[in-house]
């Protein structure tokens, strides 16, 4: 599979200040942003259409591009350009300063050039098209050598810039070997102007900000490379003032160039707290582990019959799904969707998502105030009033509900950690525990025997269904049954038989068989791949992990990003980059480091104690 014309989805950089989202194509063009906030309305969108969509560009006079990087321990972007009679360096970053233990935004979109050698011609249009084109960029002259426009925004920098014929500000700059100059956008409260100096004042400040956030990452291990910029990655997709964590920075990227699975992935999903809890955990960002719970059981306050898979970072519910007409689509894939109906659906796997957090932010840290544990309390007897009803599951297919096997044993989990934090916090006389611990046996009982297939020895994706499906590598991995459980390695085996792809892809079901409401392909998916790394160090064939996780490592590129899906051809599918493929990462890692304390790392997936069992050898 090749793109047209098109820059790879994968071949970009995340931009990030933990409030708003930018992409960078390997053309130094900026083809995304959304700003002042991750789910604000797109500005620069041409990355869904190259044609109408907004975008900031970039050349440098008979130079090109040649090095796409980031600032080690960043997400500053460096990009150097060479051509025969000059060098030049570019720095593009979403602003941050430190604040405590967090990243706060500064709130400013900064390009920052130094020409290193010879002399470069400098040419940057700005092509604003706010709201997805649904508005009109208006720019007006504020005399003192910046540009406004009416949303709320301020273009300043080393030079004044000339709005063009079709109203779009443009920049001519020529600079001497050792002369910088700078383009800075204030996206946040559009009254800041900013010079060359201010610039490389905010540069070099984000730097040290990111740089220190990462050195607070306690790991060493197999994949440390790939494990610490996954944190980074994360931090930059965690929002600062809500503590939520969105999927990813995007909207409408293509499971499948061409076709219609196209969803607006900038919103906080249930699904990915446990995993992010236990991350940061893991990785020693206590503080971000903390925000993002309490973003988390923030979502259950007030009445609650029925919780809801996915919330805006304000809390409520997603905006609405709508299709934008008259957008191209990247590699034309239509429909170009933004916001997500997925709220409206009822996912049973969210319970245990949320116990599951619940629970490993206890053990680790110990520090749970009453309040939290009511808010859980509410949540396990709002799962005992529906876990026996079909579901969409955790895919959310758009086909109707069934009962989904993940999605029983997620409302296992959601028991079974209710029982343990109980007994943990010594409740049993304060909840009805034994009611607890019956449910929690009769659904696992009741998994044994309907989601699973006596014939081949295999879990299935449904009740009655004859098929797997790539959650069910989770099931060792949540403490269901032992890794090494012949049930479980069978089914692993057949996963791999059926749904796996090229190298160490693995797919997560077929959508044909499956019946999703689309029944149009998509890319493998890359959580399940490195799920199934984790699931093969449970069952104790610990090489076969190595190999498969070395080679999905090596899949991501320069810039060390994954997106939700890759075709065969290791092409990044879908919205990019995605949080929940790096939290996978980050556990696949960590379980082959952890691989030869067997039985630790047995209890661990049993209890799910946040620790590893090197914790105490890393405190000293």
């Amino acid at each position: 599979m090749e793109w047209t014309g098109e820059p790879g989805i994968g071949e970009h950089a995340f931009l990030s200040d933990c409030g708003a989202a930018a992409l960078v194509d390997p053309h130094g063009t900026i083809d995304w942003l959304c700003a002042p906030g991750f789910d604000s309305p797109p500005l620069l969108w041409s990355l869904l259409d190259r044609d109408r969509g907004g975008s900031w560009d970039l050349y440098v006079e008979g130079a090109a591009p040649t090095r796409l990087a980031y600032t080690e321990d960043t997400l500053v972007v460096e990009t150097l350009w060479e051509g025969p009679d000059c060098r030049l360096r570019s720095h593009d970053l979403l602003a941050v300063r430190p604040d405590g233990e967090g990243l706060r935004p500064v709130g400013v979109l900064v390009r920052f050039l130094t020409c290193l050698e010879g002399r470069a011609r400098v040419r940057s249009t700005l092509r604003a098209r706010p709201d997805a084109g649904r508005a009109r960029a208006a720019w007006t002259d504020t005399g003192d050598g910046a540009l406004r426009l009416r949303e709320g925004m301020l273009l300043s920098g080393g030079s004044a810039p000339v709005l063009g014929e079709e109203g779009d500000p443009s920049y001519r700059v020529d600079l001497a070997a050792g002369e910088s100059t700078a383009l800075v956008l204030d996206h946040d409260r559009g009254d800041r102007r900013y010079g060359v100096e201010e610039a490389r004042a905010l540069l070099e400040g984000s730097r040290d900000a990111w740089q220190a956030w990462a050195a607070r990452t306690s790991y060493d291990g197999n994949g440390a490379q790939h494990v610490r910029h996954s944190a980074v990655v994360l931090r930059g997709l965690l929002h600062e003032e809500s503590g939520g964590m969105i999927a990813a920075p995007t909207a409408s990227l293509p499971e499948w160039p061409g076709g219609p699975r196209n969803w607006d992935y900038r919103y906080v999903w249930h699904r990915d707290a446990p995993l992010v809890v236990l991350s940061f955990l893991r990785l020693g960002h206590t503080h971000e582990a903390g925000s993002y719970l309490r973003y988390l059981l923030s979502t259950t306050e007030g009445p609650l019959d029925r919780l809801k898979p996915v919330h805006g970072l304000d809390g409520r519910e997603p905006h609405e799904e709508a299709e934008v007409g008259d957008v191209r689509g990247y590699a034309d894939s239509r429909p170009v969707r933004l916001g997500n109906d997925a709220h409206v659906q009822h996912q049973l796997d969210v319970y245990g998502h949320v116990l599951d957090a619940v629970l490993s932010y206890q053990q680790v840290v110990g520090d749970l105030p009453e309040k939290k544990v009511k808010l859980a309390d509410e949540v396990v007897e709002a799962l005992r009033g529906v876990w026996r009803e079909p579901d969409a599951g955790i895919w959310e297919v758009r086909s109707g509900e069934r009962h989904w096997t993940i999605s029983k044993v997620y409302a296992w989990v959601c028991l079974d950690r209710a029982v343990q934090l109980a007994q943990r916090l010594g409740r049993q006389e304060e909840v009805p525990f034994e009611d607890w611990c019956r449910e929690r046996d009769t659904i696992h009982a009741e998994v044994l025997e309907r989601g699973y297939d006596p014939g081949p020895g295999t879990f299935t994706q449904s009740y009655g269904a004859p098929r797997v499906d790539g959650s069910l590598l989770r099931l060792p991995l949540l403490g269901f049954l032992e890794g090494n459980d012949p049930r479980i390695v069978r089914t692993v085996d057949r996963v791999v038989e059926e749904l796996g792809g090229a190298g160490a892809l693995v797919h997560r079901y077929d959508p044909e068989d499956t019946d999703d409401g689309l029944r149009t392909p998509e890319g493998a998916f890359l959580m399940c791949s490195f799920d199934l790394v984790s699931a093969l160090v449970l069952a104790g064939r610990v090489e076969e992990a190595e190999d498969r996780f070395r080679r999905l490592c090596g899949a991501c590129g320069d810039l060390g990003l994954f997106a939700e899906e890759m075709s065969d051809g290791g092409v990044m599918l879908g919205n990019f980059p995605q949080a929940f493929t790096h939290l996978a990462l980050i556990e696949a890692a960590v379980n082959l480091r952890d691989a030869d304390h067997t039985e630790a790392l047995h209890i661990w997936a049993r209890h799910r104690d946040g620790r590893s069992p090197h914790a105490e050898s890393e405190k000293g």
